[in-house]
């Protein structure tokens, strides 16, 4: 097998069949009949498991994987990449905002880079105001506190080869934000500037991507954990400060203490210490957490192939 095209479905009823063509067609030209399209429904309410379905029914080259519910976009990407068998696999999103032709050009600069990934980035993201504003909000939050270097305005759309892939799936975490997995995959990775269309409303509401913003966040940084414990260090610090100023006075200045200072002064210098106990505890409880747990991250309902 050549190569594997693999999208994700939900909400993509309308676009399934101009998207099985346009793939189908690009693959043909690029490899003949050595080819593959994987589309994973992530419990989709839609009809999109109905459409896909007849699809493997007239055509050899499509396996559709029905998830037993929704699990997640990223986790349903993982599960198309573990079947696919392609030496090359070409992961893109179904919506047809990333459209299926990219595969050439992508192809094209993957040879001629000699390099293991090409990836869709977009020169200005899409969308309106306040999508744009908040999308530069998010890459600025990623590249304060994570230790790795982001790319900005990435899509889906990606060209890999296998052993890139093979290590990408060495991953087993059960909370998985997969931009940040293709990039500790490590390997060569180049970007590819395209243009997104817009066809749909996301379906991404502003909670989720809050939601997605904190979980990228604590899955590839421990830097909350360790401003907690930096603060309490100022906080600790200063209580040691405003303690020495309390004491000189006390014994050069003859100033008197009243009792609110001293109980302000034990508040502060034990709430600095606790803090930064805390937070010290509270790096080894997170790798500790992260670690055991092992429950799969998506279950497969079934699989259709002709």
């Amino acid at each position: 097998m050549k190569l594997s095209i693999v999208a994700t479905l939900y909400q993509s009823g309308e676009y399934i069949s101009e998207f099985y063509q346009r793939a189908s067609k690009v693959a043909q030209q690029l490899v003949g009949d050595e080819y593959e399209i994987i589309l994973v429904n992530d419990g989709s309410p839609d009809n999109s498991l109905d459409i896909a379905v007849q699809l493997t029914k007239t055509d050899a080259h499509v396996v559709v994987i029905d998830l037993s519910r929704n699990f997640g976009h990223h986790k349903a990407m993982m599960t198309g990449l573990e079947h696919a068998q392609g030496q090359r696999i070409f992961l893109i999103d179904s919506d047809l905002e990333e459209e299926p032709e990219w595969l050439l050009y992508f192809n094209e600069h993957l040879n001629k880079q000699e390099c293991d990934v090409i990836y869709g980035v977009q020169n200005k993201r899409k969308g309106r105001w306040f999508e744009r504003k908040s999308g530069k909000f998010y890459y600025w939050i990623l590249d304060l506190l994570l230790y790795v270097d982001h790319p900005k305005n990435i899509t889906t759309a990606r060209l890999m080869n296998r052993r890139y892939v093979d290590a990408l799936l060495l991953h087993k975490e059960q909370e998985i934000i997969i931009s940040g997995l293709w990039i500790i995959t490590g390997f060569d990775q180049q970007a590819y500037t395209v243009i997104k269309k817009s066809t749909s409303h996301t379906t991404y509401t502003t909670v989720q991507k809050l939601s997605h913003l904190m979980n990228a966040i604590t899955s590839f940084s421990s830097k909350p954990l360790i401003s907690i414990f930096i603060i309490g260090i100022i906080i600790f610090i200063g209580s040691l400060v405003s303690a020495s100023v309390l004491v000189v006075n006390r014994l050069l200045f003859s100033v008197p203490l009243e009792g609110w200072t001293s109980i302000m002064v034990s508040v502060w210098f034990l709430g600095g210490v606790t803090i930064s106990f805390i937070g010290i505890i509270g790096i080894y409880l997170s790798k500790i957490f992260i670690e055991t747990k092992h429950r799969p991250y998506v279950i497969i309902k079934d699989i259709y192939k002709k």
